[in-house]
This record gives C-alpha cells, structure tokens and sequence, in this order.
C-alpha cells in the first residue's frame, strides 16, 4: 500500500473513531392556552390543538409547577385583550407561552428550548437519549442533575431518563429510598420505589404491621395498602376465629368478601 494510500487510511479509521455527537435538540413549537384549574386557584396549561381531538396531539399540566411561570400570573386573566408572555425557566430547558387574554384564557403560541448543558451534565451521571419533548417534561417537573445525582448516591438501581419523571412526581427521595433498608429490607430498585410510594407505603404503617407478628415482603407491604389491611381488620378477623392469619390469607378475605 503507498504512503498516501496509508495515510488517508489512518484518517478515516480516526475519523470513524471519533464519538457521535448526540442529535441536536430542536426547539418545540405549538398552540397553548393558560386558564384556571376547576378550584380557581391554580393555572391550568394546555399544549398542542386547542380542540384537542380524542385527547391526541395535546397535553395537560395543572400541578403546583404552573406556580414557577414568571411574567403572569392569576390577576392577568382578568385582563381582557392584553398580551403577555408566561415563561417557565428550569435546568432542563426554558418554556413560554405568548398570547392574548380571551375569556379568562391566555391563548397563543409556545417555544420550549432545551438546555444542552443539562444534557451533558446528566450523561455524565450516565443518563443519555434524550429528545426535546422528554426535556420539556422534565421543565414542567423541575427533573434536575442534583435530583438524579442525589438518588444515585442513595444506592437506588434501574433509574432510566423515564422513570425520573415518575421519581420526581411521586417525590421519591433519598430519605424515603432509604427507609426501607433502615427496616432490614434490600434496597428496592426505582420501580419498586415507584409503586411503594404510589400505595402510600410508609414506616409507620410497616411497624404497626409487623407489630401484629407479620414480616411482610415488599411486594406484601403494597398488597397491605390496595387490599386495605390495616391492624384494625387483622384484629377483627382475629376476634372473628380465623386463625394461623398470613398477608395473603388475609388478602384472599378481603378478595373473597369473606370479613362481610
């Protein structure tokens, strides 16, 4: 092979090497429409088709996150005719909606610009894949590196760029992760985490449980809590003569209808 030939070998197997970079993100543009929650008391965002067909091609947000927009606010809405822009600002990205007050409703025209920064700080965590709508969701959630970072350190497995968002909803932190050890339990991994907290799993109740001489899995911690067994029924299945009682004899009464 003659040099030349080597060389421009050499340089595209160095070219070939070198790493990706990641797609760029692009900015999301679409329809939004700011109003009241049904209690009046909090905003109300809708994003995408103001008909909103079949509930596609649209999304919803009415949580305590609506209250970090600058720029307006709930008097606003009285405004009538006047423009505004709303502008939701976190790690993640930025997010505005700018419209025209009709109605009590800011309608107009939203721009969610994601924050590349945030994306390199969160693959050195070792979390990558991200596109623009997922990003905007983690806006709307304040999904942060120090959350995602503080949740690593808590030892907690299986945390994937989707299920932060779920993390993050339920208010999933290292103090209730690692409560479960604290009780002689393995560290449940983020879905377990997810679907402990969504029954509403908690210490106090675990100890009161096992108070009545049960040591309940994890899994039977969550069927306590959807088949609403709580020291009271335990005791009054006791009282009512049914003995040698188990987490899952005591679920198949309450599935069986056998305590009316």
């Amino acid at each position: 092979m003659h040099l030349h030939h080597q060389l421009g070998f050499a340089i595209a197997l160095f070219i070939a090497a070198l790493p990706l970079p990641e797609q760029t993100l692009a900015p999301i543009r679409n329809h939004c429409a700011i109003s009241l929650n049904e209690r009046g008391d909090q905003f109300s965002l809708q994003i995408g088709d103001p008909d909103c067909p079949d509930g596609h091609h649209c999304s919803s947000f009415g949580n305590e996150s609506l209250s970090r927009f600058t720029g307006f606010n709930l008097a606003d809405l009285d405004n009538e005719g006047a423009r505004f822009t709303a502008t939701l600002t976190a790690e993640a990205g930025a997010f505005s909606c700018t419209g025209t007050v009709h109605d009590r409703k800011l309608s107009g025209d939203s721009l969610f610009t994601p924050d590349s920064a945030f994306v390199d700080r969160m693959a050195k965590l070792g979390f990558t894949g991200f596109d623009s709508e997922k990003l905007q969701a983690y806006t709307f959630l304040d999904v942060t590196s120090d959350f995602a970072r503080s949740l690593q350190q808590a030892n907690i497995r299986g945390i994937t760029i989707d299920n932060l968002i779920a993390l993050r909803i339920f208010k999933i932190d290292a103090a209730y992760a690692q409560s479960f050890p604290a009780m002689g339990y393995d560290q449940p991994d983020a879905d377990k985490l997810i679907a402990l907290k969504i029954q509403g799993v908690n210490a106090d109740e675990v100890k009161q449980i096992r108070a009545l001489g049960f040591q309940p899995s994890l899994d039977e911690l969550i069927q306590i809590r959807i088949f609403k067994i709580t020291p009271d029924f335990v005791q009054r299945m006791q009282n009512r003569g049914f003995k040698n009682l188990t987490i899952a004899k005591l679920v198949q009464i309450r599935i069986f209808k056998l305590a009316e």
